[in-house]
């Protein structure tokens, strides 16, 4: 008996030369593999369109394109012929090579050292740009590289482990971050949520094993799932302004747009009247907007603006809009940085800008030159006359900084010079009942009380402005508009000056502006209205002796009808509607919203201590997968217990996770690859098998003689992978199971 046994003992296998290969997998398992990659590379280019709020999509289509294609690619090919993937460490360093060379390449045109500034820099400069931003090498980065770490690392994790959903996740967090980054954009992202549920929903069904044909009947759960997603998306219950991170970025200080202020040009441009500055073809004749200032210190005024990069795309301003104007610009000989333009822009083409969220007002990079052309599309306000009559001026922080009126330096209480304007505007408003009214009074006062006259003083400080109201009563826009200002910030209205031009000179559709042009006016915010505009100069009453009678726009006609018939409404007399009428009620100012903050801001702020946590599961969650294995209700269970712990033992010396190996073809392949484990693998696959196949069950003893085998093989395999394939084998996402 004993010489029989010896007899049919297993040779010892021959030295290899080579790496045992495992099995060749088969045509269900590789087109599974294929249409699961094919899926990762759709999910991460979805995540990246999530970004269509943060860029125009002819800017970000070619980047989520590429980075979403060759990462996959790089993961998956070089692995193909021989079956096996890469070790860990070699994949990261290739993708992270290959990342370089493609963005070197594809978006910095060959310029590889700037690729470390614009990763440092492109979150920030995202963020302090308007929506959508410019589509810049250094902004666009951002997506591309977020969108290629999602590619790679879903196709490692289809590659490396049998997790269902696992390799979706990369691309569930890019779309969380252009979630965050496209508050405010426009559109929507809820086609792209839908598409992402239905493709998790694929790439489950996918993973979760069948035949090829059998995948075919998924699509349409697939597709079912991710159409299910997009008709509930819109009533969810969520309530609250959605958190926007460009609030806790601080925006650049406000800049110097220019080494002379538009309104300091204003009375050398009317000496010379007839030096062309640009010419327009547009939809109607419009006063064309140059700057906004909102900061008077007494002496000059100048702008607070906060100048952040725009791309094609201006935002509005939350108030109703409805005439659609399309210009067509040409400069001729206008200096300076500031862009003219009607309000308020909305997309401007041929012309890179930055502008000022609040007030519309555009300023390009560099001087303008001569034979620049752009287009700008704007959409002008059709104001309302009842509630203009029934308007109030806005009350929020930046209509408080636009009341004030600070003395000059040095001045004392017998020196003030603003309770003198206070007192003057006090009287002509006093028979006015509401906000318009008195805002209108003062307009309809300085065109009547003072004559338009270019010999007139220049200048708008305090001592300029009291002489213009109380001696000379003869100037030019400039004063007429400031002197408005100024006594509307007197009684609490919110001012500003805006410097542009009026529509020019010609017709049918096309406008040569001149310097004799240029044009001051005020305007005042009102709660719910935003910025209107004043007319107190007196040339500007519906046409402009320097526009050869040119007619302003039907917009303008309106505001200025409107304007008058408050200024003729006295207290006294009675309303334009007959005597004794009351005056229009005042609408009620609607409360702000309090906001609230959504419940994905909390999860992102306890992000940091994910990585924490992922450690904690890995340390404790195999310690609870060996203690079920090796508890099992009978000796049966504990048997196939001690050999699950030992395919995972030998998965750090190259045994495959999705190996389909028998029993003794795994003791085959432990024994070559580790030193001493063939006396306890061949035992136990004995084991396995006459616990599985033979006609009685397995004694209690046999259950511990194979935990007996698995602790000694345990120890063996240890001894030969080496703590770093340890280490990285405990820290895969695999461990996490409890299977």
């Amino acid at each position: 008996m004993e010489g029989r046994r010896a007899m049919t003992t297993t040779a010892p296998a021959e030295p290899r030369t080579d790496e045992p290969l495992p099995p060749k997998p088969g045509p269900g398992l590789r087109v599974r593999l294929i249409t699961a990659l094919v899926i990762v590379v759709a999910l991460a280019a979805t995540g990246g369109f999530a970004f269509h709020r943060v860029f125009a999509l002819g800017d970000l289509v070619p980047v989520i394109t590429v980075a979403a294609v060759t990462p996959v690619l790089l993961a998956a090919l070089p692995s193909w012929p021989r079956r096996r993937t890469w070790p860990l460490w070699t994949s990261i360093v290739a993708t992270a090579v290959a990342w370089t060379l493609v963005a070197g390449l594809t978006l910095f045109h060959g310029d590889f050292t700037v690729i470390g500034g614009a990763l440092r820099d492109s979150w920030k400069g995202t963020l302090t740009s308007l929506l959508p931003a410019p589509g810049r090498p250094e902004l666009l980065v951002l997506p591309h590289v977020l969108v290629w770490l999602a590619g790679f690392a879903g196709a490692e994790l289809t590659l490396r482990s049998e997790t269902k959903a696992a390799p979706a996740l990369p691309s569930v967090a890019v779309f969380c971050v252009a979630l965050l980054l496209g508050v405010g954009g426009p559109g929507s992202n809820l086609p792209v949520a839908a598409a992402l549920v239905g493709l998790v929903g694929a790439l489950t069904i996918v993973r979760s094993g069948g035949r090829p044909l059998w995948l075919l009947t998924g699509v349409p759960a697939a597709a079912a799932l991710g159409l299910l997603a997009a008709a509930v998306g819109p009533y969810l219950p969520m309530k609250g302004e959605a958190y926007d991170p460009r609030a806790t970025v601080k925006a650049p200080p406000p800049q110097q747009r220019d080494s002379i202020s538009p309104l300091d040009r204003v009375s050398a441009w009317l000496q010379t009247p007839d030096q062309q500055m640009f010419t327009v073809r547009a939809d109607a004749p419009e006063d064309w907007r140059l700057a906004a200032l909102d900061r008077f210190d007494g002496v000059t005024w100048t702008s607070g603006a906060r100048f952040v990069p725009a791309g094609s795309r201006i935002p509005d301003d939350d108030h109703v809009r409805r005439t659609r104007v399309v210009q067509h610009f040409a400069i001729q000989d206008l200096p300076g940085v500031w862009v003219p333009a009607a309000d308020r822009p909305r997309s401007i083409e041929g012309l890179g800008v930055t502008t000022d969220p609040i007030s519309g007002v555009l300023t390009a990079g560099q001087p303008l030159r001569s034979g620049q052309a752009y287009t700008v599309t704007s959409m002008v306000r059709d104001y309302d006359p009842d509630r203009l009559a029934a308007a109030e001026p806005a009350r929020d922080a930046e209509a408080q900084a636009a009341t004030a009126l600070p003395e000059s330096p040095g001045t004392t209480a017998k020196t003030a010079q603003v309770p003198a304007f206070r007192k003057l505007a006090e009287q002509i408003t006093k028979d006015q009942d509401t906000t318009f009214q008195r805002a209108a009074t003062l307009a309809d006062y300085l065109r009547t009380a003072a004559k338009y006259d270019v010999t007139g003083l220049p200048g708008h400080t305090y001592a300029q402005l009291r002489y213009f109201l109380a001696r000379s009563k003869r100037g030019t826009s400039e004063q007429f508009a400031t002197a408005y200002a100024v006594l509307a910030r007197s009684i609490g209205l919110p001012t500003r000056i805006v410097v542009g031009f009026r529509p020019g000179v010609g017709g049918n559709g096309s406008w040569q502006v001149r310097s004799g042009d240029v044009l001051v006016w005020p305007e005042v915010d009102f709660a719910g209205l935003g910025w209107v505009p004043f007319f107190p100069t007196p040339e500007q009453a519906g046409t402009s002796s320097k526009s050869d009678g040119v007619p302003a726009g039907e917009t303008q006609q309106k505001l200025e009808a409107a304007q008058k018939n408050a200024a003729a409404r006295k207290k006294a007399g009675g309303s334009a509607n007959g005597p004794g009428a009351s005056p229009p009620p005042t609408q009620p100012r609607r409360a702000p919203a309090a906001a609230s903050t959504p419940w994905w801001v909390y999860v992102l702020a306890a992000s940091p201590a994910l990585p924490a946590l992922y450690v904690l599961g890995v340390l404790i969650v195999p310690v609870l997968r060996r203690r079920r294995r090796r508890g099992g209700d009978t000796p049966a269970e504990r048997i196939t217990g001690a050999w699950e712990q030992t395919r995972e033992e030998l998965r750090a010396v190259g045994l495959p996770a999705t190996s389909t190996l028998a029993a003794h073809e795994v003791a085959e392949f432990g024994a070559e690859r580790v030193a001493g484990a063939e006396p306890h693998l061949r035992p136990l696959a004995d084991l396995v098998n006459r616990s599985e196949y033979a006609a009685t069950p397995p004694a209690p003893a046999a259950a511990q003689a194979a935990w007996g085998h698995a602790d000694a093989i345990a120890r063996l395999v240890r001894r030969t992978a080496g703590p770093f394939r340890r280490l990285g084998r405990r820290l895969h996402p695999r461990s996490l199971s409890l299977r």
